[in-house]
């Protein structure tokens, strides 16, 4: 998607405050369910909404005489984006990992703990995004990679830019680096832990540093440090 598509999206999407209800009340609750609510009555006094709070609100409040007591949970406010819709995607998502909707996962891709990828963000196939790494929206990561956990691929929503991140086939991009808005990684390179990506990094070498330079080319000994496990990437299929 470009960045126009994104931010219209956004701004003209209804937000919404997702939340789910257990109501312990007397009697029968009244709630009339529609596209923003559900309801389930699981008898015994006990119903259960989920739904918009701004639709949800207004029943707890004119049932108030019947409630005994209610419990709210909710984990967004006025969020534009729903999250991607896992059952559908051929890849191992781990729990509390953040996929929002619009996103690309290739098969066999990994998505670990805590790992969060933004509207538009493409990650390809046989490619793991570690624990806490950040995919930020629009960015593109290629096949059989390996973006290390706590790394940070800018987004580029806000500031506006005109180009996203690009991380070809086979890189590996080490804990805690981060590349900026508009940087391109070629194929087969290593980003070392903690660099900081500011320009275009050539195809099979390896950078690190604040900001990142080339230090050496990859060799036999860099490509078994940095090889990928396919036991990993595989699913029941």
């Amino acid at each position: 998607m470009d960045y126009q598509s994104i931010r219209d999206l956004i701004a003209n999407a209804r937000k919404v405050t997702p939340v789910t209800v257990y109501v312990r009340h007397e009697g029968e609750l009244e709630a009339e369910p529609d596209e923003l609510l559900r309801v389930y009555p699981t008898g015994a006094g006990t119903t259960v909404l989920i739904g918009d709070w701004e639709r949800v609100e207004p029943v707890l409040q004119r049932n108030g005489e019947r409630l005994l007591y209610a419990d709210v949970h909710n984990d967004r406010r006025n969020s534009a984006i729903p999250l991607l819709d896992l059952k559908g995607v051929n890849a191992r998502i781990e729990p509390g990992a953040v996929v929002r909707d619009l996103v690309e996962i290739g098969d066999h891709a990994i998505v670990m703990m805590g790992a969060v990828l933004n509207i538009g963000a493409v990650v390809g196939a046989g490619t793991m995004i570690d624990m806490n790494a950040v995919v930020g929206a629009r960015a593109i990561v290629g096949r059989d990679c390996h973006i290390g956990a706590g790394a940070v691929l800018a987004g580029v929503l806000e500031p506006p830019s005109a180009d996203p991140v690009v991380v070809e086939d086979e890189v590996l991009v080490g804990a805690n680096a981060v590349v900026l808005e508009g940087c391109r990684v070629g194929r087969g390179s290593v980003v070392a832990a903690g660099a900081v990506v500011t320009s275009d990094v050539p195809a099979g070498v390896v950078v690190a540093g604040q900001p990142a330079r080339v230090i050496k080319e990859v060799d036999a000994r860099t490509r078994d440090k940095t090889g990928l496990l396919k036991e990993l990437r595989r699913l029941n299929d």
